[in-house]
């Protein structure tokens, strides 16, 4: 299922830029500062560094594990 997994990356404050963070649904190949932060928030030839200084993390989970342990807790 493509939404029990995506790329997630927390991006700081960049000069007057406030930080912000990212989610996409791309494989793990493709969690990165470039495939994910969309719009880019800084001109060209700041992407690097603002890139840089970004955490991107790929994360799964199963929705279905969730959703048959959510109901054994609640019956």
């Amino acid at each position: 299922n493509s939404e029990d997994v995506r790329c997630k990356c927390i991006c700081p404050p960049y000069k007057d830029h406030s930080g912000h963070i990212y989610n996409k649904n791309v494989s793990q190949k493709d969690c990165d500062c470039l495939h994910v932060v969309e719009p880019m928030p800084v001109p060209g030839p700041d992407v690097e560094a603002y890139c840089l200084r970004c955490e991107c993390k790929y994360e799964e989970r199963s929705s279905v594990t969730i959703k048959v342990s959510s109901a054994i807790l609640l019956a």
